[in-house]
C-alpha cells in the first residue's frame, strides 16, 4: 500500500504540492466534479486554496460555458470556475454578523409559449420576479438588505437564436430565480465577498473576455483560412443526443469531449452544443 501511494505521489507532484492526496483526488474527480477535465478540477482546487475554502464542500462550480473572445469574435467551450451561491452563504456566515434571511417572495406566475427547436411549441410558467431579503447585524441594529430580480432579465435561453429557456430554467424556474436574487442580496449586504456572478446566475450564458495583446510584439498576424467542415446530420443528432447525455452524466466523458468527438465528423450548431453542454450543467446544479 505504501509503495503504491508513493508511486502515485511521484506521478502527481502537482497535486502533492497542493496538499491533495490520492483518496481526496479520487473523491474530487468522481463525486464532487464528476466528468470534469482533470485540469479543470485543479483550477477549482487553486481557486479554493486562494480563498481559504475546502474544495470538498464544492463552494465553487465548474460551469461549461461558451467563452467568446470579443476581439477575435471566436468562441470556444471551456470550464469556468465560478462561485456558487453557497460560497456567498459561507462568507456571510463567517463574517459573524449574519442574522438570517427571509423566505423568497415571488411575483405573479406568468405562463408563456415558446418555440423550442426540438419540442415544438411549449408552455413555460415562471415567476415575474423574486425578492430575497437577508439580515445583517450592524452595531446594535439588524439591517435588512433586499434584492428584487426579474425572471426575464436573468433566465438563460437554450441558444443564441432562440428565446426559449434552457432545460434548467424550464425545470426549476422558481428555484433558479431565487438563487439569483439571494446572491444579489448577499452581495449588497457584504460587498467585500466580491461582485463576481455566481454559477447559478451564469449557467447557460455566454462569458466574454478581453484577450491581452502584447503591445511590444512586432510579429505580423497571419490570416488562417480553412474550409468549413460538413454539417452534422440533424437526424443523427436527434438519434444520439440521449446516449451522449448518459455518457456525460456517468462521468465517462465531459461535454467538451463529446462535442469534439462529434465535430470530428461534422459541424454542430450553437444550439446543439448547448443541448449537449446542459447535461453537464445539470450535474453542477
Amino acid at each position: 500500500m505504501s509503495t503504491a501511494l508513493t508511486a502515485w505521489q511521484k506521478e502527481n507532484t502537482f497535486l502533492v504540492e497542493r496538499g491533495i492526496d490520492e483518496p481526496t483526488w479520487a473523491a474530487l474527480c468522481n463525486t464532487v466534479y464528476p466528468g470534469a477535465n482533470p485540469e479543470s478540477v485543479v483550477m477549482a482546487i487553486d481557486y479554493c486554496k486562494a480563498r481559504g475554502l475546502d474544495p470538498m464542500l464544492k463552494p465553487v462550480h465548474l460551469v461549461p460555458m461558451k467563452v467568446k473572445n470579443v476581439q477575435t469574435g471566436n468562441s470556444d467551450w471551456r470550464d469556468v470556475a465560478m462561485p456558487g451561491v453557497g460560497l456567498y452563504r459561507i462568507q456571510a456566515s463567517r463574517s459573524g454578523d449574519y442574522a438570517g434571511a427571509d423566505e423568497p417572495v415571488f411575483g405573479q406566475t406568468i405562463t408563456r409559449k415558446y418555440q423550442s427547436q426540438y419540442d415544438g411549441e411549449i408552455e413555460v410558467s415562471y415567476p415575474e420576479w423574486c425578492k430575497y431579503s437577508v439580515h445583517k447585524i450592524i452595531g446594535d441594529r439588524i439591517v435588512t438588505f433586499s434584492a428584487k430580480e426579474f425572471w426575464l432579465e436573468n433566465y438563460a435561453s437554450a441558444g443564441a437564436k432562440t428565446d426559449c429557456p434552457n432545460s434548467m430554467w424550464k425545470k426549476r424556474p422558481f428555484a433558479q430565480l431565487a438563487k439569483c436574487a439571494e446572491a444579489q442580496a448577499l452581495r449588497k449586504a457584504w460587498p467585500e465577498i466580491g461582485q463576481e456572478p455566481t454559477a447559478e446566475e451564469m449557467q447557460g450564458k455566454e462569458y466574454a473576455f478581453e484577450r491581452e495583446i502584447n503591445p511590444t510584439s512586432n510579429e505580423p498576424r497571419q490570416a488562417i483560412t480553412k474550409s468549413e467542415p460538413p454539417i452534422y446530420p440533424e437526424e443523427h443528432f436527434k438519434a444520439n443526443i440521449e446516449k451522449w447525455g448518459s455518457v456525460i452524466q456517468s462521468g465517462k466523458k465531459t461535454s467538451s469531449e463529446i462535442i469534439a468527438m462529434v465535430e470530428s465528423k461534422g459541424q454542430l450548431t450553437e444550439e446543439q452544443k448547448i443541448l449537449i453542454q446542459e447535461f453537464e450543467a445539470e450535474q453542477a446544479a
